[in-house]
């Protein structure tokens, strides 16, 4: 996601998301979002056509460097944008198939969001020539294509299969451990690139990654561990953005209005563009600094609230951490 905008809430409200199209006409995305005195809201925008670019590129890049290629999101939890950005990347990376075959396959109801599991699921609908036609075209492919990651090899399930069998949080970490390396087809470990569309987890896991080749592997015995206390209920951080994410329809510009016409944020944004807001309710943030507070007192560790200033959305949380602490 490029950078957000970010607000606090100074007054309860009812929003609506609108896009204006460039022809003239708008589509209300959503209206009468119920927002209350103190809730942090904050959107961004993902390019489809600078996200399609950089897939190509890594795709290139692995293929060059006899790597496999490995996309890494969290399709289970951002259940909206990630299984979009999912698509996108199985669509890239079985193009030429998913281009010759694309009757057949919309016949079928094949969607790439559902991986390329689907595909072979939706085509058992079709006649059994076709069906082995498009099997030996994607066998083909991946001659021309880098290795695939796997996540069962003695199944032939590839990274690309379904969305919610790779979860970052599961599977970079696994990465790292293994030198940077996943399973290939032939069930041995390779050297892997980690694709990571996300920004966010893109720049924690690179800074894990320069520690470990710095420092060598993580060791709890001798680095210890450190509890974590997440922000996580009432529509906090990811859990606030499902129903307010959008894949775009049209080229325009998305805008967030309340009641009395007072625009709160605004994106020029692009067909098959993500749109996405998150709202934030204040009262868990407030439970969540005096969970964490009241820890760290008890225990005379120090705490530390993982924020980032430069980030919109994080700058307006560190003013009310210093308000509620």
């Amino acid at each position: 996601m490029p950078a957000s905008t970010s607000t606090v809430i100074k007054s309860a409200a009812k929003l609506k998301i609108d896009l204006a199209q460039k022809d003239g006409t708008h589509t209300v995305l959503k209206e009468g979002l119920a927002v209350q005195e103190g809730e942090v809201i904050d959107a961004a925008s993902m390019s489809s056509r600078r996200l399609r670019n950089f897939i190509d590129s890594q795709i290139k890049d692995a293929k060059k460097n006899d790597v496999l290629f490995s996309l890494h999101l969290k399709a289970t939890m951002m259940k909206v944008s990630d299984p979009i950005m999912f698509g996108m990347v199985v669509e890239e990376f079985y193009k030429d198939v998913l281009e010759k075959h694309a009757e057949g396959l919309k016949l079928a109801g094949f969607n790439p969001n559902s991986g390329i599991g689907d595909l072979y699921s939706s085509i058992e609908k079709l006649p059994g020539e076709q069906q082995a036609t498009i099997k030996a075209d994607i066998e083909a492919l991946y001659k021309e294509r880098p290795p695939m990651a796997m996540v069962n090899s003695h199944k032939g399930i590839t990274n690309l299969h379904v969305p919610s069998d790779v979860i970052i949080d599961a599977s970079m970490p696994a990465m790292i451990r293994d030198s940077g390396k996943m399973w290939n087809a032939n069930d041995e470990l390779q050297d892997a690139k980690a694709v990571i569309p996300d920004r966010c987890y893109a720049t924690i896991y690179q800074a894990v990654i320069e520690d470990c080749r710095k420092n060598g592997a993580f060791d709890p015995t001798t680095m210890g561990s450190v509890p974590n206390v997440g922000l996580m209920a009432q529509k906090a951080e990811e859990y606030g953005s499902h129903d307010k994410t959008f894949q775009i329809p049209a080229d325009g510009t998305v805008v967030v209005t309340d009641e009395n016409g007072h625009t709160l944020f605004s994106h020029d944004v692009e067909a098959g563009d993500i749109w996405r807001m998150c709202q934030t309710k204040d009262a868990p943030i407030q439970d969540w600094v005096k969970l964490a507070v009241t820890r760290a007192r008890e225990s005379g560790a120090p705490a530390i609230f993982w924020l980032d200033a430069h980030r919109a959305h994080d700058a307006q949380l560190i003013e009310k951490v210093e308000t509620y602490r």
